[in-house]
């Protein structure tokens, strides 16, 4: 297995497999019924559910970096980046979900109280943004566990969704989450509308609510000193790209969700951008903004 989401076991090349082995592979977790309401509530014709990734300092220490420059650039998304989101959310009366590893959470837990007490929800985001594919089940499981106990005891609620760090999606994640009783995840891409989940073709009625790199502001405006990674997309192209999913998830009466990481979107440069889209969407009069948790709950109460 590999950081990037592959999990076949090794042994014959693709090409070689069965059809029932390629089959059990794609059937493992699976895209079922559209949860989709038919009316969002307060007659809304979009909803809005925005999310911040509060990795913080553990991208570096996940990949065993401990010097202070890369851990600096993850302590600017508690020190600066989050209270300034903070005070943009209360501004237009927003509420969004916050997505923290249980190290970010142990780190910094006046973060989480303030963010709790703003009423954002609190949800998983792994240990310390581990590679999940990489782990054996029980390695997972413990370090989930222990996450949600870091999540509630500091929150001060039981998380109830997840969003696997990297949106990675090991053999056993489906599973951990089921025994866990999550109500949701967000870290699958098969539909634009939150939908249940199948496992080997049944239902398990979990929500998913998707994400896509689209809607992420980490693929356009990474940097990485040692290695190819920059940014590619001028924060003000990114306005445009989000202006038309959202007008498009409009006119499709239907659901925009964003990820966003507060060390990357949190700067002077690309938080005037997240205004300028919250400005948007707040003139158009008809969006419903809901925590992920919100999303979930309307989903399985109109089912």
């Amino acid at each position: 297995m590999n950081p990037d989401g592959g999990g076949a076991a090794s042994g014959d090349p693709p090409w070689a497999w069965d059809e029932a082995r390629w089959r059990g592979y794609v059937a493992r977790v699976r895209a079922g019924r559209s949860l989709k309401p038919a009316v969002w509530p307060d007659g809304a014709a979009v909803a809005v559910a925005l999310s911040f990734d509060a990795d913080h300092e553990t991208i570096p220490l996940r990949n065993g970096e401990t010097h202070p420059g890369k851990l600096s650039q993850g302590e600017y998304g508690a020190r600066v980046a989050v209270p300034r989101i903070l005070r943009l959310l209360d501004r237009h009366r927003v509420p969004a979900s916050f997505f923290v590893p249980a190290v970010s959470a142990l780190l910094h837990p006046q973060e989480i109280a303030t963010c709790a007490a703003a009423g954002h929800e609190i949800a998983l985001h792994g240990w310390i943004h581990e590679w999940n594919t990489t782990l054996d089940r029980e390695a997972e499981r413990d370090l989930l566990m222990r996450s949600v106990d870091v999540i509630e005891r500091l929150s001060g609620s039981h998380p109830v969704g997840i969003r696997t760090p990297s949106w990675d999606f090991s053999e056993n994640t489906l599973d951990l989450i089921r025994e866990l009783h999550l109500t949701y995840d967000s870290s699958l891409m098969a539909d634009d509308e939150p939908y249940e989940l199948l496992a080997d073709g049944a239902p398990t009625g979990i929500v998913e609510i998707p994400v896509e790199w689209i809607r992420d502001d980490a693929p356009y405006l990474t940097m990485d000193r040692y290695t190819g990674t920059r940014p590619y997309t001028p924060p003000r192209d990114l306005l445009r790209i989000w202006l038309d999913e959202f007008d498009q998830a409009r006119e499709e009466r239907g659901l925009f969700q964003l990820t966003l990481h507060p060390h990357i979107v949190g700067h002077r440069s690309r938080i005037s951008v997240l205004a300028e889209l919250l400005k948007h969407i707040v003139a158009c009069g008809d969006a419903w903004f809901a925590r992920h948790d919100e999303i979930a709950a309307i989903c399985l109460a109109t089912a």
